[in-house]
């Protein structure tokens, strides 16, 4: 995945002859901005800055092998460049995509000659994830023994991804996407390089910015197409986005992104927030989530957060997943934003959430534990003499149609679960089972079982 800053082969170029472009036009942009010094990178300063994990490191002399975690263009490649510069190491780039065993045993190899020489090496490894768990443990054995400093690159959630024995050492440091402000500084060296200003009004300039969602490499490539339009008119947003595509939003629906938006969607919804409910269901919309899937997580976010406080709260997801099914795409997705909505202004309980898991996890404790033998049927003569149903109540011929019996197996105290909300409709479920509580304890004074 491209990296901001990201290393560009070096070609040969023939000095220009009269009339021709000058030589830096036919590089990128972004590797004609590429910092020199960790000073000049923008953004990331919770690990640069002097009292951050690589400010410390590098302060003391100490750096350790790191897994550079975050979206594509934020610099982890040029971190790790410039960290093997500012520490004297040889920096040896491979990506987990294109490289195998072989060639990672020539790598090894070459920094243990390396090593004898006096040198060490800072070996860089982008999409470190996309190395099998096997490949990962070939690491092991060259880190301990000092031949290589690794520093891994990652889009991806590290714990999930690498291995454990890998993780422990490594330090895994987070970046995070470039805010509006670190944009702004970016495009502002960018004018400088190229010497002219873009375009662009005021308004203009911010939606490029955030079109870059995020991504210094993307803004770059966003201000040499701006800059290639040679006009002189100031241009607004109107007219900036006409001419540019806007950038796909990052999503991918199999990756930590997808955890994370479903996340908080399921989150803004338990919090009673329907304007960031729709929010992330836009988010995830856009990003060409299967609506299917999330009206699936709907229904079970009505099952889990809301449950019995109110009632109707399952059926509208249903009825949204149904809508959906019978209008798809783009109709249908409204009646999942409503069912949404709904659902961050119902009333909240998961007292039956919490009763269902808690009688489950009893089951498989006692598992084995019969029922009590007098509610149980007798429909042979051996099972009747064996006392089956014997003293059993039937509720409808009791007082108030509530005999109080005990239905549990007979060696287990009588526990709770279910415990009700005072919200919604379970304020009156709640004085339901205060009632038939005290019932219960009535029968159970007076002498019934």
């Amino acid at each position: 995945m491209a990296d901001l800053f990201d290393n560009f082969p070096d070609t040969p170029v023939q000095p220009p002859r009269r009339g021709t472009v000058p030589e830096a036009a036919h590089r990128p942009l972004a590797d004609r901005l590429r910092p020199k010094v960790l000073g000049e990178v923008i953004g990331q300063e919770q690990v640069l800055g002097p009292e951050a994990p690589l400010g410390a490191m590098l302060a003391a002399g100490s750096l350790s092998s790191l897994i550079l975690w975050g979206p594509p263009g934020v610099g982890k490649t040029t971190i790790a460049r410039l960290l093997a510069d500012a520490s004297d190491l040889a920096f040896v780039q491979v990506s987990a995509i294109f490289t195998g065993v072989a060639d990672l045993k020539k790598v090894f190899e070459a920094a243990k000659l390396r090593r004898g020489q006096g040198r060490a090496t800072l070996l860089f490894v982008d999409e470190i994830h996309r190395f099998n768990k096997a490949q990962q443990d070939g690491f092991l054995p060259h880190m301990e023994d000092g031949t290589i400093l690794l520093v891994g690159a990652t889009t991806e959630n590290p714990s999930f991804e690498l291995n454990a024995a890998l993780l422990s050492r490594a330090q895994v440091l987070v970046l995070t996407r470039l805010d509006l402000a670190d944009l702004e500084r970016l495009a502002q060296r960018a004018e400088k390089e190229l010497g002219r200003a873009l375009p662009l009004d005021g308004a203009a300039r911010e939606a490029l910015l955030e079109m870059a969602d995020g991504d210094g490499r993307a803004l770059l490539n966003l201000i040499e197409q701006v800059t290639a339009w040679k006009t002189d008119t100031r241009l607004g947003v109107e007219a900036l986005t006409s001419r540019l595509m806007k950038r796909v939003a990052k999503y991918d629906k199999s990756g930590d992104e997808h955890y994370n938006l479903i996340s908080a969607l399921h989150k803004s919804v338990r919090g009673s927030d329907p304007d960031a409910a729709l929010y992330w269901l836009a988010r995830m919309l856009t990003g060409g989530e299967d609506p299917r899937y999330l009206a699936r997580r709907i229904t079970r976010m009505a099952v889990e957060d809301i449950g019995l406080a109110d009632p109707q709260a399952q059926t509208i997801c249903l009825h949204a997943w149904e809508t959906y099914e019978r209008l798809g795409s783009p109709e249908g997705e409204l009646a999942l934003g409503q069912a949404v909505t709904y659902l961050a202004l119902a009333p909240k309980s998961n007292a039956g959430y919490a009763a269902f898991k808690a009688a489950m996890a009893e089951a498989r404790k006692t598992g084995s534990e019969p029922p009590p033998k007098h509610i149980l049927n007798a429909p042979t003569r051996l099972m009747k003499e064996q006392g089956y149903g014997k003293g059993y109540d039937y509720d409808h011929d009791a007082e108030d149609a509530f005999s109080g019996q005990n239905y549990f197996p007979e060696t287990m105290k009588r526990p709770v679960y279910y415990t009700p909300v005072d919200r919604g409709h379970e304020r009156e479920l709640r004085k339901r089972v205060e009632f038939f509580a005290g019932l219960r304890e009535k029968r159970r004074r007076s002498g019934g079982s």
